[in-house]
């Protein structure tokens, strides 16, 4: 496999290998602390205005277009790093989570149920409400 250090900056975005729907699933890690926040899905222009704005944009699936993280919430990911894995197919994102939330649920993470006794258990709490967050607009969702 080529050493993606070696890529022109032209040709970057050809370096990730995207699913037969034109996707790479993207992994928002906390910057500072490590924690793992949220994935999701990013497009060929999500991950080039990402790199571009330093600001997670992510493809909704579910809507069908481009998803500016946090422009209904105001829980902005401001992205201070961005890395492709060895398999070039997952993008990491390490952003600094503005507001402190990045689940749609309230809670600061996306991975708050764990296994215990075969059955998954919720061991992160709601920091805010999302009715409080979206209004019940509906855009909590991907």
């Amino acid at each position: 496999m080529q050493d993606s250090t070696s890529n022109t900056a032209g040709d970057w975005l050809d370096a990730v290998r995207w699913d037969d729907q034109g996707l790479v699933p993207a992994i928002a890690q906390d910057a500072a602390t490590g924690d793992v926040l949220m994935m999701a899905w990013m497009n060929r222009e999500a991950l080039e205005l990402t790199a571009k704005e330093q600001r997670a944009i992510y493809w909704s699936r579910s809507r069908g277009k481009l998803w500016r993280k946090g422009e209904s919430s105001g829980h902005v990911q401001q992205v201070a790093e961005i890395r492709l894995d060895c398999d070039a197919d997952v993008v990491l994102l390490k952003v600094e989570q503005l507001g402190g939330i990045a689940c749609h649920t309230g809670r600061r993470s996306c991975f708050y149920s764990r296994l215990e006794n075969d059955r998954w258990v919720s061991v992160e709490p709601v920091l805010k409400d999302p009715e409080a967050i979206y209004g019940g607009s509906g855009d909590a969702q991907l």
